[in-house]
């Protein structure tokens, strides 16, 4: 069934087919209402439901404060409209990108450990993998509740191949899922691409990735498309990858495989670890810090010069913020990130 779903207060409306939720109607439709995690965590994308029957998929997703619950207040991406409906939401001044979200059946293929818990994932769909570098997928995966949001790590390509990095989190069933009962010929759905913090080519600035964890996966496109894009030939990247221990650092072995068609673009590598026993312990001889203070400390009074990329917890998204916009007034149309918990 096809329900209409109106925004109160405009002239905007589209069409809602399916298992989609509000927000992923308005995405593929084109409509561009605030959002980041699409998962029920950021709590960008609150709505007020102004008439009509929504049914909530998590009724405890943490993007709704108590107070927001008390006004009756809304999550579009945890909202599946029973009919047609008129909601207020907040639209953005952002353009969204020409290609719109998705759905499309992968087969998974293979992965390959980077970290004892942390693999690159690679799943091969028949319909070309086209999205921008930095995006994200929504993942169903059998007998796991809730859609869950995974960073692509390779490029667009018309071969249909769609890799993520994921890293296995304590008490994480999909997490879990994927590392233990994930079996080659196993078929998921993804549904794609979404996101705001993508490659933007056009800005003539050098550009700054800083990740940790997981977070690298979408850095790791971001790098490989650099590196493959003659737009980017008189430009240098940074990434700024940060571990626990030095076993959670990776990213050397990515880079070296890299074969750049644009061989003038530079990428530099730094890494730090924050756990201080395993200084000693590991005889590690890197800096020992939270990376974005190694980011801080690296680019000192250059540090308005750059484009900035950044993934990873959420402690890591919120320090890197303040770092660049509260201790250093970088406008905020050079800070690209998206929120997930």
């Amino acid at each position: 069934m096809n329900n209409i779903i109106q925004i109160a207060g405009t002239d905007v409306e589209f069409t809602i087919t399916g298992r989609d939720t509000i927000l992923r109607a308005a995405l593929r439709n084109g409509i561009p209402i605030s959002y980041e995690c699409n998962s029920g965590g950021c709590g960008s994308c609150k709505i007020d439901v102004v008439d009509g029957e929504i049914e909530t998929l998590w009724e405890e997703a943490p993007g709704l404060t108590p107070r927001d619950k008390r006004r009756n207040r809304k999550l579009a991406c945890q909202c599946i409209a029973k009919g047609a409906a008129t909601i207020k939401a907040q639209l953005t001044d952002n353009k969204l990108p020409e290609v719109r979200p998705s759905r499309r059946r992968a087969q998974y293929v293979g992965r390959r450990y980077l970290t004892p818990d942390m693999a690159e994932f690679y799943f091969q769909a028949d319909d070309s993998a086209c999205f921008l570098p930095g995006q994200y997928a929504m993942l169903t995966l059998p007998g796991i509740d809730g859609d869950r949001a995974y960073s692509m790590s390779n490029v667009a390509n018309d071969s249909g191949r769609w890799h993520f990095i994921i890293k296995r989190m304590p008490g994480g069933s999909a997490s879990n899922w994927l590392f233990d009962k994930l079996e080659p010929g196993s078929i998921i759905e993804i549904d794609a691409p979404f996101g705001h913090a993508y490659l933007h080519p056009e800005i003539q600035r050098d550009v700054v990735c800083i990740a940790g964890g997981s977070g690298l996966s979408p850095v790791m496109s971001i790098i490989r498309a650099i590196t493959g894009d003659s737009r980017f030939s008189e430009r240098n990247v940074y990434l700024f990858y940060g571990g626990r221990t030095p076993k959670d650092l990776c990213v050397d072995e990515l880079l070296s495989e890299i074969k750049p068609t644009n061989a003038k673009a530079k990428v530099i590598c730094k890494t730090a670890i924050s756990d201080y026993q395993s200084v000693e312990k590991e005889k590690w001889e890197g800096p020992c810090c939270y990376i974005h203070e190694l980011a801080e400390k690296t680019l000192n009074d250059r540090i308005m010069d750059f484009e900035y990329y950044f993934c990873g917890p959420p402690k890591l998204t919120e320090a890197v913020q303040r770092m660049l916009m509260i201790d250093h007034k970088v406008p905020f149309d050079r800070i690209h990130f998206d929120r997930f918990f």
